[in-house]
């Protein structure tokens, strides 16, 4: 009976150490969370690597229908509604299916993402947008399949690919500005020193109406007269309207305060700014 008991202890053991043994996926999972603009971004991807093999003609054959990595779906999902080459796609996740050429790629942004690999039945009616975009070739080799979202601005972004030495970029729009001046609508209903401060400065980023900001950084002053970095701005959209007088004396004021706050970054925008306009 004892070596029945061992021997059952034995194999409860194993089993044990078996369910808990971890080696390494050959094609890692991988996340990738951005915001672009007002709208969040997110890609989810398994990252295949060439370990010496030949990829784009070979392992991935040229104009044929690929996964875009490995394993599941390659997905991206969007928290707003984009545009995808003049396409409007609705917020939610799509798989990123490819066809991958010698010098262009068909990129195609799918509705159903729940395949592995690519869908047994494709369905048209499930392609939310289509694009061909150029490969561009890399001076060095990129050993582990990649995906990017890069050239960030206010108002859009590019969903890069890289693996050995080709690169695709696939550029889509955010609605910013919509999302934006909703929100500054909102906000003036009661706004806040800071919410006037942010208007203005996204108004004057944007080199939207200088008018309309001028009498939101003034507000802002108003509310805040011990913010020197509100006055900065201020100074700054005066100047850009062409009101160098008016920008001297926000300019002033700002470095007043901000030399009595003991801030030095803004005691030398100032000054650096009133002996550009002669005030120095």
């Amino acid at each position: 009976m004892k070596k029945l008991a061992l021997f059952a202890f034995a194999a409860m053991l194993a089993v044990s150490v078996e369910a808990q043994l971890q080696t390494p996926q050959p094609s890692p999972e991988a996340k990738l969370k951005q915001t672009v603009g007002l709208t969040e971004v997110k890609v989810e991807y398994s990252r295949p690597s060439m370990r010496g093999r030949a990829i784009f003609g070979d392992l991935v054959p040229y104009d044929q229908l690929w996964r875009t990595g490995a394993n599941k779906n390659s997905t991206i999902t969007f928290s707003d509604d984009v545009t995808i080459d003049g396409q409007e796609v609705k917020a939610g996740s799509y798989a990123v299916f490819t066809k991958p050429g010698q010098s262009s790629w068909e990129v195609i942004f799918y509705a159903d993402t729940n395949n592995w690999g690519t869908p047994q039945n494709w369905d048209d009616s499930k392609v939310a947008a289509k694009t061909t975009v150029q490969v561009y070739n890399m001076p060095m080799s990129v050993e582990t399949f990649t995906m990017t979202i890069d050239d960030l601005h206010n108002n859009g972004a590019t969903l890069g690919m890289l693996w050995d030495k080709s690169y695709v970029g696939v550029k889509f729009e955010v609605p910013t500005l919509t999302k934006a001046q909703k929100s500054i609508e909102t906000v003036m209903a009661g706004p806040s020193a800071g919410d006037y401060y942010a208007s203005a400065s996204y108004y004057y980023e944007e080199g939207k109406d200088l008018n309309k900001a001028k009498e939101w950084i003034a507000k802002a002053v108003e509310l805040r007269p011990d913010a020197f970095w509100v006055m900065r701005r201020q100074s700054l959209i005066l100047a850009k309207l062409g009101d160098k007088k008016g920008a001297i004396e926000a300019a002033k004021q700002s470095l007043k305060v901000a030399e009595e706050a003991g801030n030095a970054d803004y005691v030398k925008l100032n000054k650096d700014s009133l002996k550009e306009w002669g005030a120095l």
